[in-house]
């Protein structure tokens, strides 16, 4: 399972990694994920303690979920693939269910939700985008090529798939590019200059601001940054180096002041732009962005 695809949801803001099986048409998800998830631990030694003496305590009950582990490898914190205890969704509400506590149900409740949602139903589409022939077809940095994205990812889900908004639209309180002036605003936005990092990054705060879509901008729009950052600096964003919270922080500056994203985006680059996994966890994290609360 070297190639398998690694994904990442979040509970309660925190990692729940997990790695699909091929071979059994299934994903396994860390244990130590959610044992720190459920202990709200942020120390990875004290997780793996507390999973080492669940872990004993459950063999001497003669428990499945002992017996329904496997290993799998995903990053330690030291930065090694290490394998690691897996369980299946199965395995998963069992354990689940050894902690007693309001925090444990809300988890099997999200961890059992089947997600028919239209981020959902988007996010896979994304995680397709990847090995498919249209990516190649995108026009790179101009409002046709997130056009494209967008109709990809929104395509039989949002009847405005891929289409220019009519009507004038806002968030948090401030108001995106006027219905009036949009098409004049995505006009000076495809002219202007990509061949430095800042330049690049100054082209996706106006893009931002003009919010072209009803919906869906941010997912599409980190879609069309990375693609512009591949073909001009071969280098693409590592977006799991990029918290949420500075994320949206950074955002909603830009505007007025573009330092702190400038300087977030640039901490995070990485040249592994024809890397799978890299990819799939940039749109893990970016659906994730989007995410309430």
């Amino acid at each position: 399972m070297s190639k398998a695809k690694i994904s990442i949801r979040f509970f309660d803001d925190r990692e729940v990694r997990a790695i699909w099986d091929d071979e059994n048409s299934k994903w396994w998800f860390s244990v130590l994920d959610i044992v720190a998830v459920l202990t709200d631990q942020d120390d990875y030694k004290k997780s793996r303690n507390y999973w080492k003496y669940l872990k004993a305590k459950l063999k001497q009950q003669k428990s499945e979920v002992v017996s329904a582990t496997t290993q799998l490898k995903l990053i330690a914190p030291d930065g090694k693939n290490r394998l690691s205890d897996m369980l299946d969704y199965k395995g998963i509400i069992a354990l689940a269910k050894e902690f007693p506590s309001k925090k444990a149900n809300r988890f099997i409740q999200w961890f059992s939700y089947s997600d028919d949602s239209i981020d959902g139903k988007s996010k896979t589409k994304a995680y397709a985008l990847f090995e498919s022939s249209f990516i190649k077809s995108i026009e790179v940095g101009t409002t046709k090529g997130l056009q494209q994205i967008h109709a990809y990812l929104f395509g039989g889900l949002y009847d405005f798939a891929g289409q220019i908004r009519h009507k004038n639209i806002a968030k948090g309180g401030f108001q995106f590019a006027q219905v009036l002036f949009l098409e004049k605003a995505l006009k000076q936005i495809d002219a202007m200059p990509e061949t430095t990092l800042d330049e690049i990054i100054d082209q996706y705060i106006e893009m931002n601001i003009a919010h072209p879509f009803m919906d869906g901008n941010g997912r599409s729009t980190r879609i069309w940054l990375d693609l512009i950052l591949k073909k001009r600096l071969n280098k693409c964003v590592d977006w799991s180096k990029i918290s949420k919270h500075d994320y949206m922080l950074a955002m909603q500056q830009s505007p007025i002041n573009s330092s702190n994203l400038k300087t977030l985006l640039k901490n995070a680059l990485t040249s592994k732009i024809n890397d799978r996994e890299m990819f799939m966890k940039g749109i893990d994290y970016s659906y994730y962005y989007e995410e309430d609360g």
